[in-house]
C-alpha cells in the first residue's frame, strides 16, 4: 500500500521552501548610482583652449563639486556600488573628470580618474581638546539639584 505524506509535513516543507527563498532573495545585491557623470559624447564637445565655463556647464549640466578654494577646477563625479545583505556597501566602480579653467574662465585641461587612481587616507584617531570639566553621567543628572531658588520678593 502507498505511503500518503500528512498535510502537516506538506504545510512544514511549504514553509520551509518560503523561507529558502526569501534569504535568497535577501542575498540578491543592491547596485547604486551616485553622481553626476556626463556621456561621453557630450564630454567630447569640451574643447581645451575653447570652450568657457558657460559652454561646460551647459553640456555637462552643474559639476558635482567646485573647488573650495576658487573657482578654477571643477569636479564631475560618480560611483557604483553594490550592496549585499547587511554587509557594507562595496565600491564597483568611481570615476572622476576634473576641468581646469584659466583666469578668463576657459578650458585649461582636462582629466579623467578612476578607482585605480585613487589612495587611501589614513585618519588620524586623536581628538581635539576641549575646555572645561568633564562631567560623570551622575553629575549631568544630579549636578541642578538644589541651585535654583526663589529669588527675592518673587511669589510662587
Amino acid at each position: 500500500m502507498p505511503r500518503r505524506s500528512s498535510p502537516l509535513k506538506k504545510t512544514i516543507a511549504a514553509r520551509a521552501a518560503a523561507l529558502v527563498l526569501l534569504a535568497l532573495a535577501g542575498c540578491s545585491p543592491d547596485i547604486e548610482l551616485r553622481g553626476n557623470l556626463p556621456p561621453p559624447e557630450q564630454l567630447a564637445q569640451v574643447v581645451v583652449g575653447k570652450s568657457s565655463r558657460d559652454d561646460v556647464q551647459s553640456l555637462l549640466g552643474t559639476p558635482s563639486n567646485i573647488s573650495p578654494f576658487d573657482d578654477s577646477a571643477w569636479f564631475y563625479i560618480s560611483t557604483v556600488t553594490e550592496k549585499v545583505s547587511f554587509f557594507d556597501p562595496e565600491i564597483k566602480e568611481r570615476k572622476v573628470i576634473g576641468i581646469l579653467f584659466d583666469d578668463r574662465g576657459i578650458v585649461t585641461a582636462l582629466a579623467t580618474k578612476t578607482l585605480a587612481d585613487g589612495r587611501d587616507v589614513a585618519v588620524v584617531p586623536r581628538e581635539t581638546p576641549t575646555a572645561g570639566k568633564q562631567m560623570t553621567l551622575f553629575e549631568q543628572l544630579f549636578g541642578n539639584i538644589g541651585r535654583f531658588s526663589k529669588q527675592a520678593g518673587e511669589k510662587r
